[in-house]
């Protein structure tokens, strides 16, 4: 088993209420009414997950609050890759000074839905990208559909950690994944790009030890090495335990080696991100 396990997405949210509404166009994605800090704990506890990056999630718009209080009252177990308004730049300042707040490791961004999607080509999202690269500032990208204007963004930008959110598949199934993978792993060959490999189970119809998601692991492995591959859960949305996402890994893929396991499941992420 590796040292040190550490998922690489979860996300915690308060209920929707006057005072604090949702946009609209989150209600109809949100993974249920909220997620506390210490009921993820209780579910990391109950699989041996010793931390876990904190993911605000996109259907309370662009708040951090909720992971950011997480994380400061348990510091051994959080930190947190914010949200932030890429569609203003006069953030820049900010965005300079974005880790300047201990918790915060990073920018999560989201591509998709019809308001945000755009956003990735058509200038919206281009100062982020620069600036970011300039303040070393590494950034998780949900980019369903839209992974050539990953390319260019890696290409135009060497110097900015792309991570590459649930592997870029997202509403397919069981065989369907090998047909969405080949661009995915084309990604690797930036060596600015990691990848999320985050609640699988939910991309095929079958019970642990899930022999598809295997072959699946298999090939993105080999193509961006257990240094760019990180494990995560993503436990709001995952239809299995805990406990079964991290066997997927740890005993159901005897390719992978104990030094592969040790950077997979944590030892990467927290390099990549600098969370020391």
């Amino acid at each position: 088993m590796p040292g040190t396990i550490v998922d690489a997405q979860i996300h915690l949210w308060a209920r929707e209420s006057p005072d604090r509404p949702w946009p609209d166009y989150g209600r109809a994605y949100a993974h249920g009414e909220e997620l506390t800090a210490e009921q993820a704990l209780a579910r990391m506890d109950e699989a041996g997950v010793h931390r876990a990056v904190l993911v605000p999630p996109s259907w309370e718009g662009d708040r951090n609050e909720v992971c950011l209080a997480a994380a400061r009252d348990y510091p051994d177990r959080f930190a947190v890759m914010g949200r932030f308004p890429i569609e203003d730049p006069a953030q820049g300042d900010a965005l300079a000074n974005w880790r300047e707040t201990p918790e915060m490791l990073g920018v999560r961004l989201t591509f998709g839905n019809e308001v945000q999607k755009p956003w990735l080509t058509d200038g919206t999202a281009d100062w982020f990208w620069r600036e970011a690269e300039r303040a070393g500032i590494p950034v998780m990208v949900f980019v369903p559909g839209s992974l050539p204007a990953v390319a260019v963004i890696a290409e135009r930008h060497p110097d900015l950690r792309l991570i590459i959110d649930h592997l870029s598949l997202f509403g397919v199934l069981d065989e369907a994944i090998f047909e969405q993978l080949p661009p995915v792993l084309d990604l690797a060959r930036f060596p600015n790009v990691a990848v999320k490999a985050s609640c699988m189970p939910s991309l095929v119809n079958e019970p642990y030890p899930y022999p598809t998601l295997q072959r699946a692991i298999r090939q993105v492995v080999e193509a961006f090495g257990p240094r760019r591959t990180f494990w995560g859960s993503d436990i709001s949305r995952l239809p299995c335990l805990l406990i079964d996402n991290v066997r997927l890994f740890t005993e159901g893929c005897p390719f992978l080696s104990d030094e592969d396991l040790d950077w997979i499941m944590g030892r990467a992420i927290a390099d990549w991100l600098e969370w020391r």
